[in-house]
C-alpha cells in the first residue's frame, strides 16, 4: 500500500494538531540543554520544529522533509533564522557527519523502508556523545482516533484489516523500538509511553479529516464507494463516546525511544 502523503493542510488536520501536543510532551521527556544544534527528520509541517524552536533554546534546528508541499508550509510557518529546511529522506540524510547533538524523529520511522539505514543516518548525522530519539503512535493499542476507525471499518470490510497500522507497523512498540536503536549502536537506550487528550468539537471535527485522503486510514476512507464511506461513518457515529455537550473526549499514545550515539 502506497501512503498519499500530500496535502499539508489537511495533514494538520488529522495529524499536525495532535502531533504538536505529543511533541511537546516528547521534548519535556528528553530534557536536553539549550543551545544544541538539532535535526528533525521528517519533519512534516514543522510541528515538532515549532516545538523545538519554542521550548528548547536551540543553536540550530535543520528539518529534513522528502515532501515539497509539507516543506512549503513548513517554512511559511515556520521563520525563526535559526531554522532550515531542506528535501531529503532517512535513508539519505542530507547533512554531514556529526552536525547535530540531537537528532529527533516524530511519527516517522515506521514510514521509512529501510529503518536499520535510517538509524545509522541518524547517527552519523549526530556528533559523539550525542542523544538520537524518535517517537511513534501506538497503533495497536491507545492511539484511539485512529483504533476507533480501524475497529469500525474491519467490522465492516475483514480485507481493511491488512490496511490497519496496528498490523502493519510492528515496529510501534517499546520491544521493537528499544530492539531498532540497540541493533544501530546506540547506548543508554529507554522507551516511555507518552498519553495526550485528543478531544473533538464534534463528530464532523472527528469525520471531515478521514476524507482527505492524506493518510493510511483516511486513504483507505476516500478509496470506498459512498455506500461503504456512510456505513462506516455511521458505525463511527454510533460507537463514539460524546460528553453531553456532543465533544468526543478520545486520548491517545505515543512511545517514544531515545539512545546515545
Amino acid at each position: 500500500m502506497m501512503d498519499k502523503w500530500l496535502g499539508a493542510d489537511a495533514y494538520e488536520m488529522y495529524v499536525g494538531r495532535w502531533s504538536r501536543k505529543a511533541g511537546r510532551d516528547f521534548l519535556g521527556w528528553l530534557d536536553m540543554p539549550d543551545g544544541l544544534r538539532w535535526l528533525d527528520l521528517g519533519c512534516g509541517t514543522g510541528a515538532l520544529t515549532e516545538q523545538i524552536v519554542q521550548g528548547c533554546a536551540p543553536a540550530s534546528v535543520t528539518g529534513v522533509e522528502p515532501s515539497q508541499d509539507f516543506l512549503a508550509l513548513a517554512g511559511r510557518r515556520i521563520t525563526d533564522p535559526r531554522v532550515r529546511f531542506v528535501q531529503g529522506d532517512g535513508e539519505t540524510i542530507p547533512l554531514g557527519d556529526g552536525a547535530a547533538d540531537c537528532a529527533v524523529s516524530g511519527l516517522v520511522l515506521n514510514f521509512i523502508p529501510d529503518k536499520d539505514r535510517a538509524l545509522a543516518e541518524l547517527r552519523r548525522c549526530t556528533s559523539p556523545g550525542g542523544t538520537v530519539a524518535a517517537y511513534v503512535w501506538d497503533y495497536a493499542g491507545h492511539a484511539q482516533f485512529m483504533r476507533r476507525f480501524w475497529d469500525a471499518a474491519v467490522a465492516l470490510d475483514p480485507g481493511a484489516q491488512a490496511l490497519d497500522e496496528g498490523r502493519r507497523f510492528p515496529v510501534c512498540h517499546p520491544d521493537a523500538l528499544e530492539a531498532l536503536f540497540r541493533s544501530a549502536g546506540l547506548g543508554e537506550v529507554t522507551c516511555a509511553a507518552i498519553d495526550i487528550a485528543t478531544p473533538f468539537a464534534d463528530f464532523d471535527d472527528y469525520w471531515t479529516p478521514f476524507l482527505s485522503g492524506v493518510g493510511p486510514a483516511p486513504g483507505y476512507c476516500a478509496g470506498l464507494g459512498e455506500a461503504q464511506r456512510e456505513a462506516l461513518r455511521a458505525r463511527l457515529e454510533q460507537g463514539l463516546p460524546t460528553d453531553p455537550d456532543g465533544r468526543i473526549l478520545l486520548a491517545a499514545r505515543v512511545w517514544a525511544v531515545r539512545g546515545s550515539s
